[in-house]
Order: C-alpha cells, then structure tokens, then sequence
C-alpha cells in the first residue's frame, strides 16, 4: 500500500514540470487562481484577527473563563491554526500558481487542516448539545471545569482518530482541486480509500449536523413553550433567539455541505466529474468558517460582546479592569418531562456561570408562559 501511494505522490506532484508555468494540468488559469488567492488572502487576515481577539479577550477578562466559554476558546484555537498552518500555504501557492510544498508538505497540510477543522466541527456540535442540556433539562449542578476539560480534550482526541489513519495506510493524503491545497484523496478507486471517506462523512459531517439540528431545533421548541408572550419587546428578543439559532445552523451547512458534497461525488462519480472550480469553491467556504465562528459564537454572545466594547473602550467600565460589565447573570428556564406528570419547581445556582436556575418540571406540552423575559433568559444564555 505504501509503494502505491508514492506512485500516486508522483503522479499527482508531476504537473509542476508542465512547460507553461502560468497553466496548471488542473485546467485553472492564471487568473483563476490570482482571484482564489485574494479569497484565501481575505479569510487569512479576517479568520486570524477574528480569532486572535477572542484569545485576547480570555486573556484580559476574567470573567469569560467559564467552563462553557472553554468550548468557544477551543474553537477559536483550532480555527486560528487553521489559518496559520493551511490557510498560509495554500495562499502563497495560488500566488505561486502550483503546490510549493512538495510531498511531505502536502502530507502536513492535509493532516493539520484536517485535524483542526474536525475539532472545530466537534465542538461545535458539543456545544450545541451544551446549550441544549443547560436550557431544557434539569440539572443538578452547573457546568465545571473538569466536564469542559473532557469536552476539549476528547473534541482532539476524535479529531485525531479520524486524522491519522491517511498517514500510516488507511487512505491517504494528496492535491485536490486547482493542485494548490492538498486534502483526503478523495478520487482513489481503492477499497481501502473509500471506506474511509464513507466514515469520515458519516463520523466527522453527518452526525455534527445532527447533533446540531436536533439540539438547536429543541432548544427553539422549549423557546416557542415558554415564550408565548403579548408584549412586543419580549415577542422580539424570541424572534433574535429564533435569528441566532437560525444563523448557527445555516452558516454550518453552507461553510461544511458543500465540501462533503463535493468529496462525495469525486469518489463515487466518474472520473473527471468534478472540475477544479467545483473543487475551489467548497474549499474557501470550509476555510471561511474560520472567519465566520467567531463573529456567530463570540458576538452575538452579549457576555463577550460587552467585553469586547470595553476592549476597544466603546463601553464605560463601572470597574477598574471591566469584570462588572462582562458578568452575565442569567435567570433561565430550565424545562424537562416528568414521568408522574407532576410539577416541581426549585430554584439552584450555578457557581461557575453565577446563573440563578429557576428549575420547571412538567411536560412540554402544557407549560404555560412562565415568565415575560424567558425569551431574554435564553438569549442572553446564548
């Protein structure tokens, strides 16, 4: 299997030697890749700014190093070296018009670029599936730092299950598309080639996005339960629950479907059945999630939008270094089915988030309204 692979690295490295430097065998013209250069350009300055201000607002506010907002920091980390180690290379070998980074060199690029977007995915899944337990069910205890640790940790550990295997046998790494980023080879007709993309998909793309829809579509059920409300204010702040809920889950599919999609059909299709644009496009939609995860999952969080106003001193402090305006004290409704039918109602506080739980009980379908701000409740927990 390893001497196949290293025919396949000759073959697939070859079109460098083609006589005109400015056409790739790949059929992108120069200007083709001058215009993936400056996409790639855009999504390597913005993901890397984007990122690196969330890791300075860890850093310089106290109160966002909750065990919940581990999750946003693990993120944010694997994104920003998305963007460094992947983004970089393949920007400077569009500007190039060729791969320049020879065989071990495409090898690391698929790898770590692999590596870093499935621990993003997982943990955006894991932190849907969060934020669906700390609203709709009833727990005993808050999040700490021992789950959240575990949570991380095993985000790299799958990640690195799915990764590895391309390195030592089980399929394998090379280009793809325009011949200046290097992934999965997904175009292999081997068996071992194809059962491997089949568990990719199915283990790192479908279940993520299953996790994901179900949580979240959850999470706007138990929202729609408790926020049947008169007043316009709060009917707003359920329709901006509704709006990043929405918005979550539509920038996932866009920035990840498509790539899969695409991968698909390269390896089930016939040959030659996807041109190199088809295989461009999906690749800067995946990348642009680098740019995209801070902006859904660190602004429109109120907690690290305040902090992040005072970072760049558009918020007065009411502290000497802030804290009081990034603390976020939330009452939130927590709902769950009891067997009996019965109704207990308890009250709890979660002392690494201080959020004050009012803990409802009772079957989903006969909750009635049970307070005018839910709506706010859930926001602001977002």
């Amino acid at each position: 299997m390893m001497s196949e692979m290293s025919t396949n690295w000759t073959a697939n490295l070859s079109f460098e030697a083609a006589a005109d430097p400015h056409e790739s065998r790949t059929g992108l013209s120069r200007t083709g890749h001058t215009i993936v250069a400056v996409f790639l350009g855009f999504i390597l300055v913005f993901g890397f700014l984007n990122n690196l201000i969330v890791l300075i607002l860890f850093c310089k506010f106290k109160a966002l190093r909750n065990p919940v907002n581990m999750l946003l920091l693990n993120i944010s980390a694997s994104d920003m070296l998305v963007c460094i180690s992947g983004t970089t290379l393949s920007f400077v070998s569009n500007i190039h018009g060729r791969w320049i980074g020879g065989e071990y060199g495409c090898m690391w690029y698929g790898f770590v670029n692999s590596c870093f977007g499935i621990v993003s995915l997982i943990s955006l899944a894991v932190l849907s599936y969060e934020r669906y337990s700390t609203l709709t069910l009833c727990n005993k205890r808050g999040s700490d730092y021992q789950k959240a640790l575990l949570a991380v940790g095993g985000s790299w550990l799958y990640s690195l299950i799915w990764t590895v295997p391309p390195l030592i046998g089980w399929s394998s790494y090379g280009l793809e598309g325009a011949g200046t980023s290097c992934s999965v080879r997904w175009t292999s007709e081997s068996a071992e080639t194809v059962s491997y993309i089949v568990c990719l998909f199915i283990f790192c793309l479908v279940i993520p996005v299953t996790v994901m829809i179900y949580c979240y579509g959850s999470l706007l059920y138990a929202v729609k339960q408790v926020g049947k409300i008169r007043k316009n204010a709060a009917r707003k702040r359920e329709y901006h629950v509704l709006f990043m809920v929405i918005t979550t889950v539509i920038c996932y599919l866009i920035c990840w479907m498509p790539y899969g999609v695409i991968a698909l059909i390269a390896t089930f299709g016939s040959p030659g059945a996807v041109s190199p644009i088809a295989y461009v496009i999906p690749s800067i939609l995946a990348k642009s999630s680098t740019v995209c995860n801070p902006i859904i999952y660190i602004l429109m969080n109120k907690q690290f939008y305040k902090c992040f106003l005072l970072l760049f001193h558009c918020h007065p402090p009411s502290s000497a270094d802030g804290e009081s305006v990034c603390q976020s004290k939330v009452t939130v409704f927590q709902l769950n089915q009891k067997a009996d039918g019965g109704i207990a109602c308890n009250d709890q506080v979660l002392p690494e988030t201080d959020e004050k739980v009012a803990c409802l009980q009772s079957p989903i379908s006969s909750v009635e309204p049970a307070s005018e701000d839910t709506p706010q409740m859930l926001e602001n927990s977002l």
